[in-house]
């Protein structure tokens, strides 16, 4: 038995990081032991059983530097007694009802979900394996995607009215250095994060932004106005001569940084490439199988009672 334990964890498995585990009357089974060898039974847990093909894929599905935990009888023994101690805590927890909790069930579902979408993708090519003509093509075909617009980083004074953001500007446009600049950002801003525990000079930092109209530069946390008046600022450590009004507060925006603009060569743009067409790929996978699903399983949506549902919106992380 200690034999095919060592089997179980250094078989096949330990040189091929894709070797999974496959099912069998409700136990895993291994590619690394024969079928009679998966179903001997290590532990009995009240009616069930952990088979050898189970022991084996719990090794299997670690990385192989886990494995190296499992060398010895004595550390193999402590994961056998940690698969026990998950059924006898499963065997609890269903007898106490909590397979039927509706979070538990949903949970069930999103692994269950995993699983088929992980069958889906099989077929679908790894970055590494998308065809090097494939790739120049398309970035041949959108090399405007990779012309990267000047990009500002900015950082702001946030205030409850225009009368107070008009009283903080003639000091906010004296102040000659970051320092300077982030103690009146610690001093009036309103900003959940103008308090954080960073450097002064680096008080009121909202990040980078792109031009208005450039998608890929959009900043959650800076307002569309903000941000146009960003490209406004003349140069690096100057204030926006003027306030900002977005929404029911007000901006005193400071230039921090310039990106100058620049396009990207093949080189540069190849990973991100083949990421998205291998991304591509199994989103294509996924949208095939869930429309056989459509079909094959009634789907009927209530828009009556879905219109009705409200979601409060949040401020701040306070809800309004």
């Amino acid at each position: 038995m200690a034999a095919l334990l060592v089997l179980a964890g250094c078989g096949r498995s330990c040189n091929d990081p894709d070797t999974s585990a496959k099912v069998d009357a409700g136990h895993r089974t291994s590619d690394t032991l024969t079928p009679e060898q998966s179903k001997l039974v290590l532990a009995k847990v009240g009616d069930r059983t952990i088979t050898l093909g189970d022991y084996a894929a719990a090794i299997e599905s670690m990385d192989q530097f886990d494995r190296l935990r499992y060398q010895s009888p004595q550390r193999r023994k402590e994961l056998l007694d940690e698969m026990i101690n998950v059924e006898l805590l499963a065997a609890e927890a269903k007898a106490k009802g909590y397979d039927r909790d509706p979070l538990a069930e949903q949970e069930i579902r999103a692994i269950l979900r995993d699983a088929v979408l992980a069958e889906a993708h099989k077929g679908a090519p790894a970055p590494n394996d998308v065809p090097e003509a494939e790739v120049r093509a398309y970035f041949d075909a959108h090399r405007a995607d990779f012309r990267d617009p000047e990009r500002r980083r900015i950082s702001l004074i946030v205030l409850k009215t225009e009368a107070q953001a008009t009283e903080v500007l003639p000091a906010a446009r004296k102040a000659t250095s970051a320092a300077e600049w982030g103690a009146l950002v610690r001093q009036h801003s309103i900003d959940a994060q103008a308090k954080a525990n960073v450097p002064v000079d680096l008080a009121g930092d909202f990040g980078i932004v792109s031009p208005p109209g450039d998608a890929r530069g959009e900043n959650a946390r800076v307002p569309a106005d903000v941000r146009a008046a960003a490209f406004q600022v003349a140069a690096v450590g100057e204030v926006l001569p003027r306030v900002v009004r977005a929404g029911d507060k007000w901006y005193l925006v400071r230039l921090t940084q310039k990106l100058e603009p620049r396009e990207r060569v093949y080189e540069e743009a190849e990973r991100t490439i083949r990421v998205k067409l291998s991304q591509d790929r199994m989103r294509a996978k996924e949208d095939e199988l869930l429309a056989q699903l459509r079909a094959k399983y009634a789907v009927q949506v209530d828009e009556g009672a879905l219109s009705s549902v409200r979601v409060d919106w949040v401020d701040g992380g306070a809800p309004k």
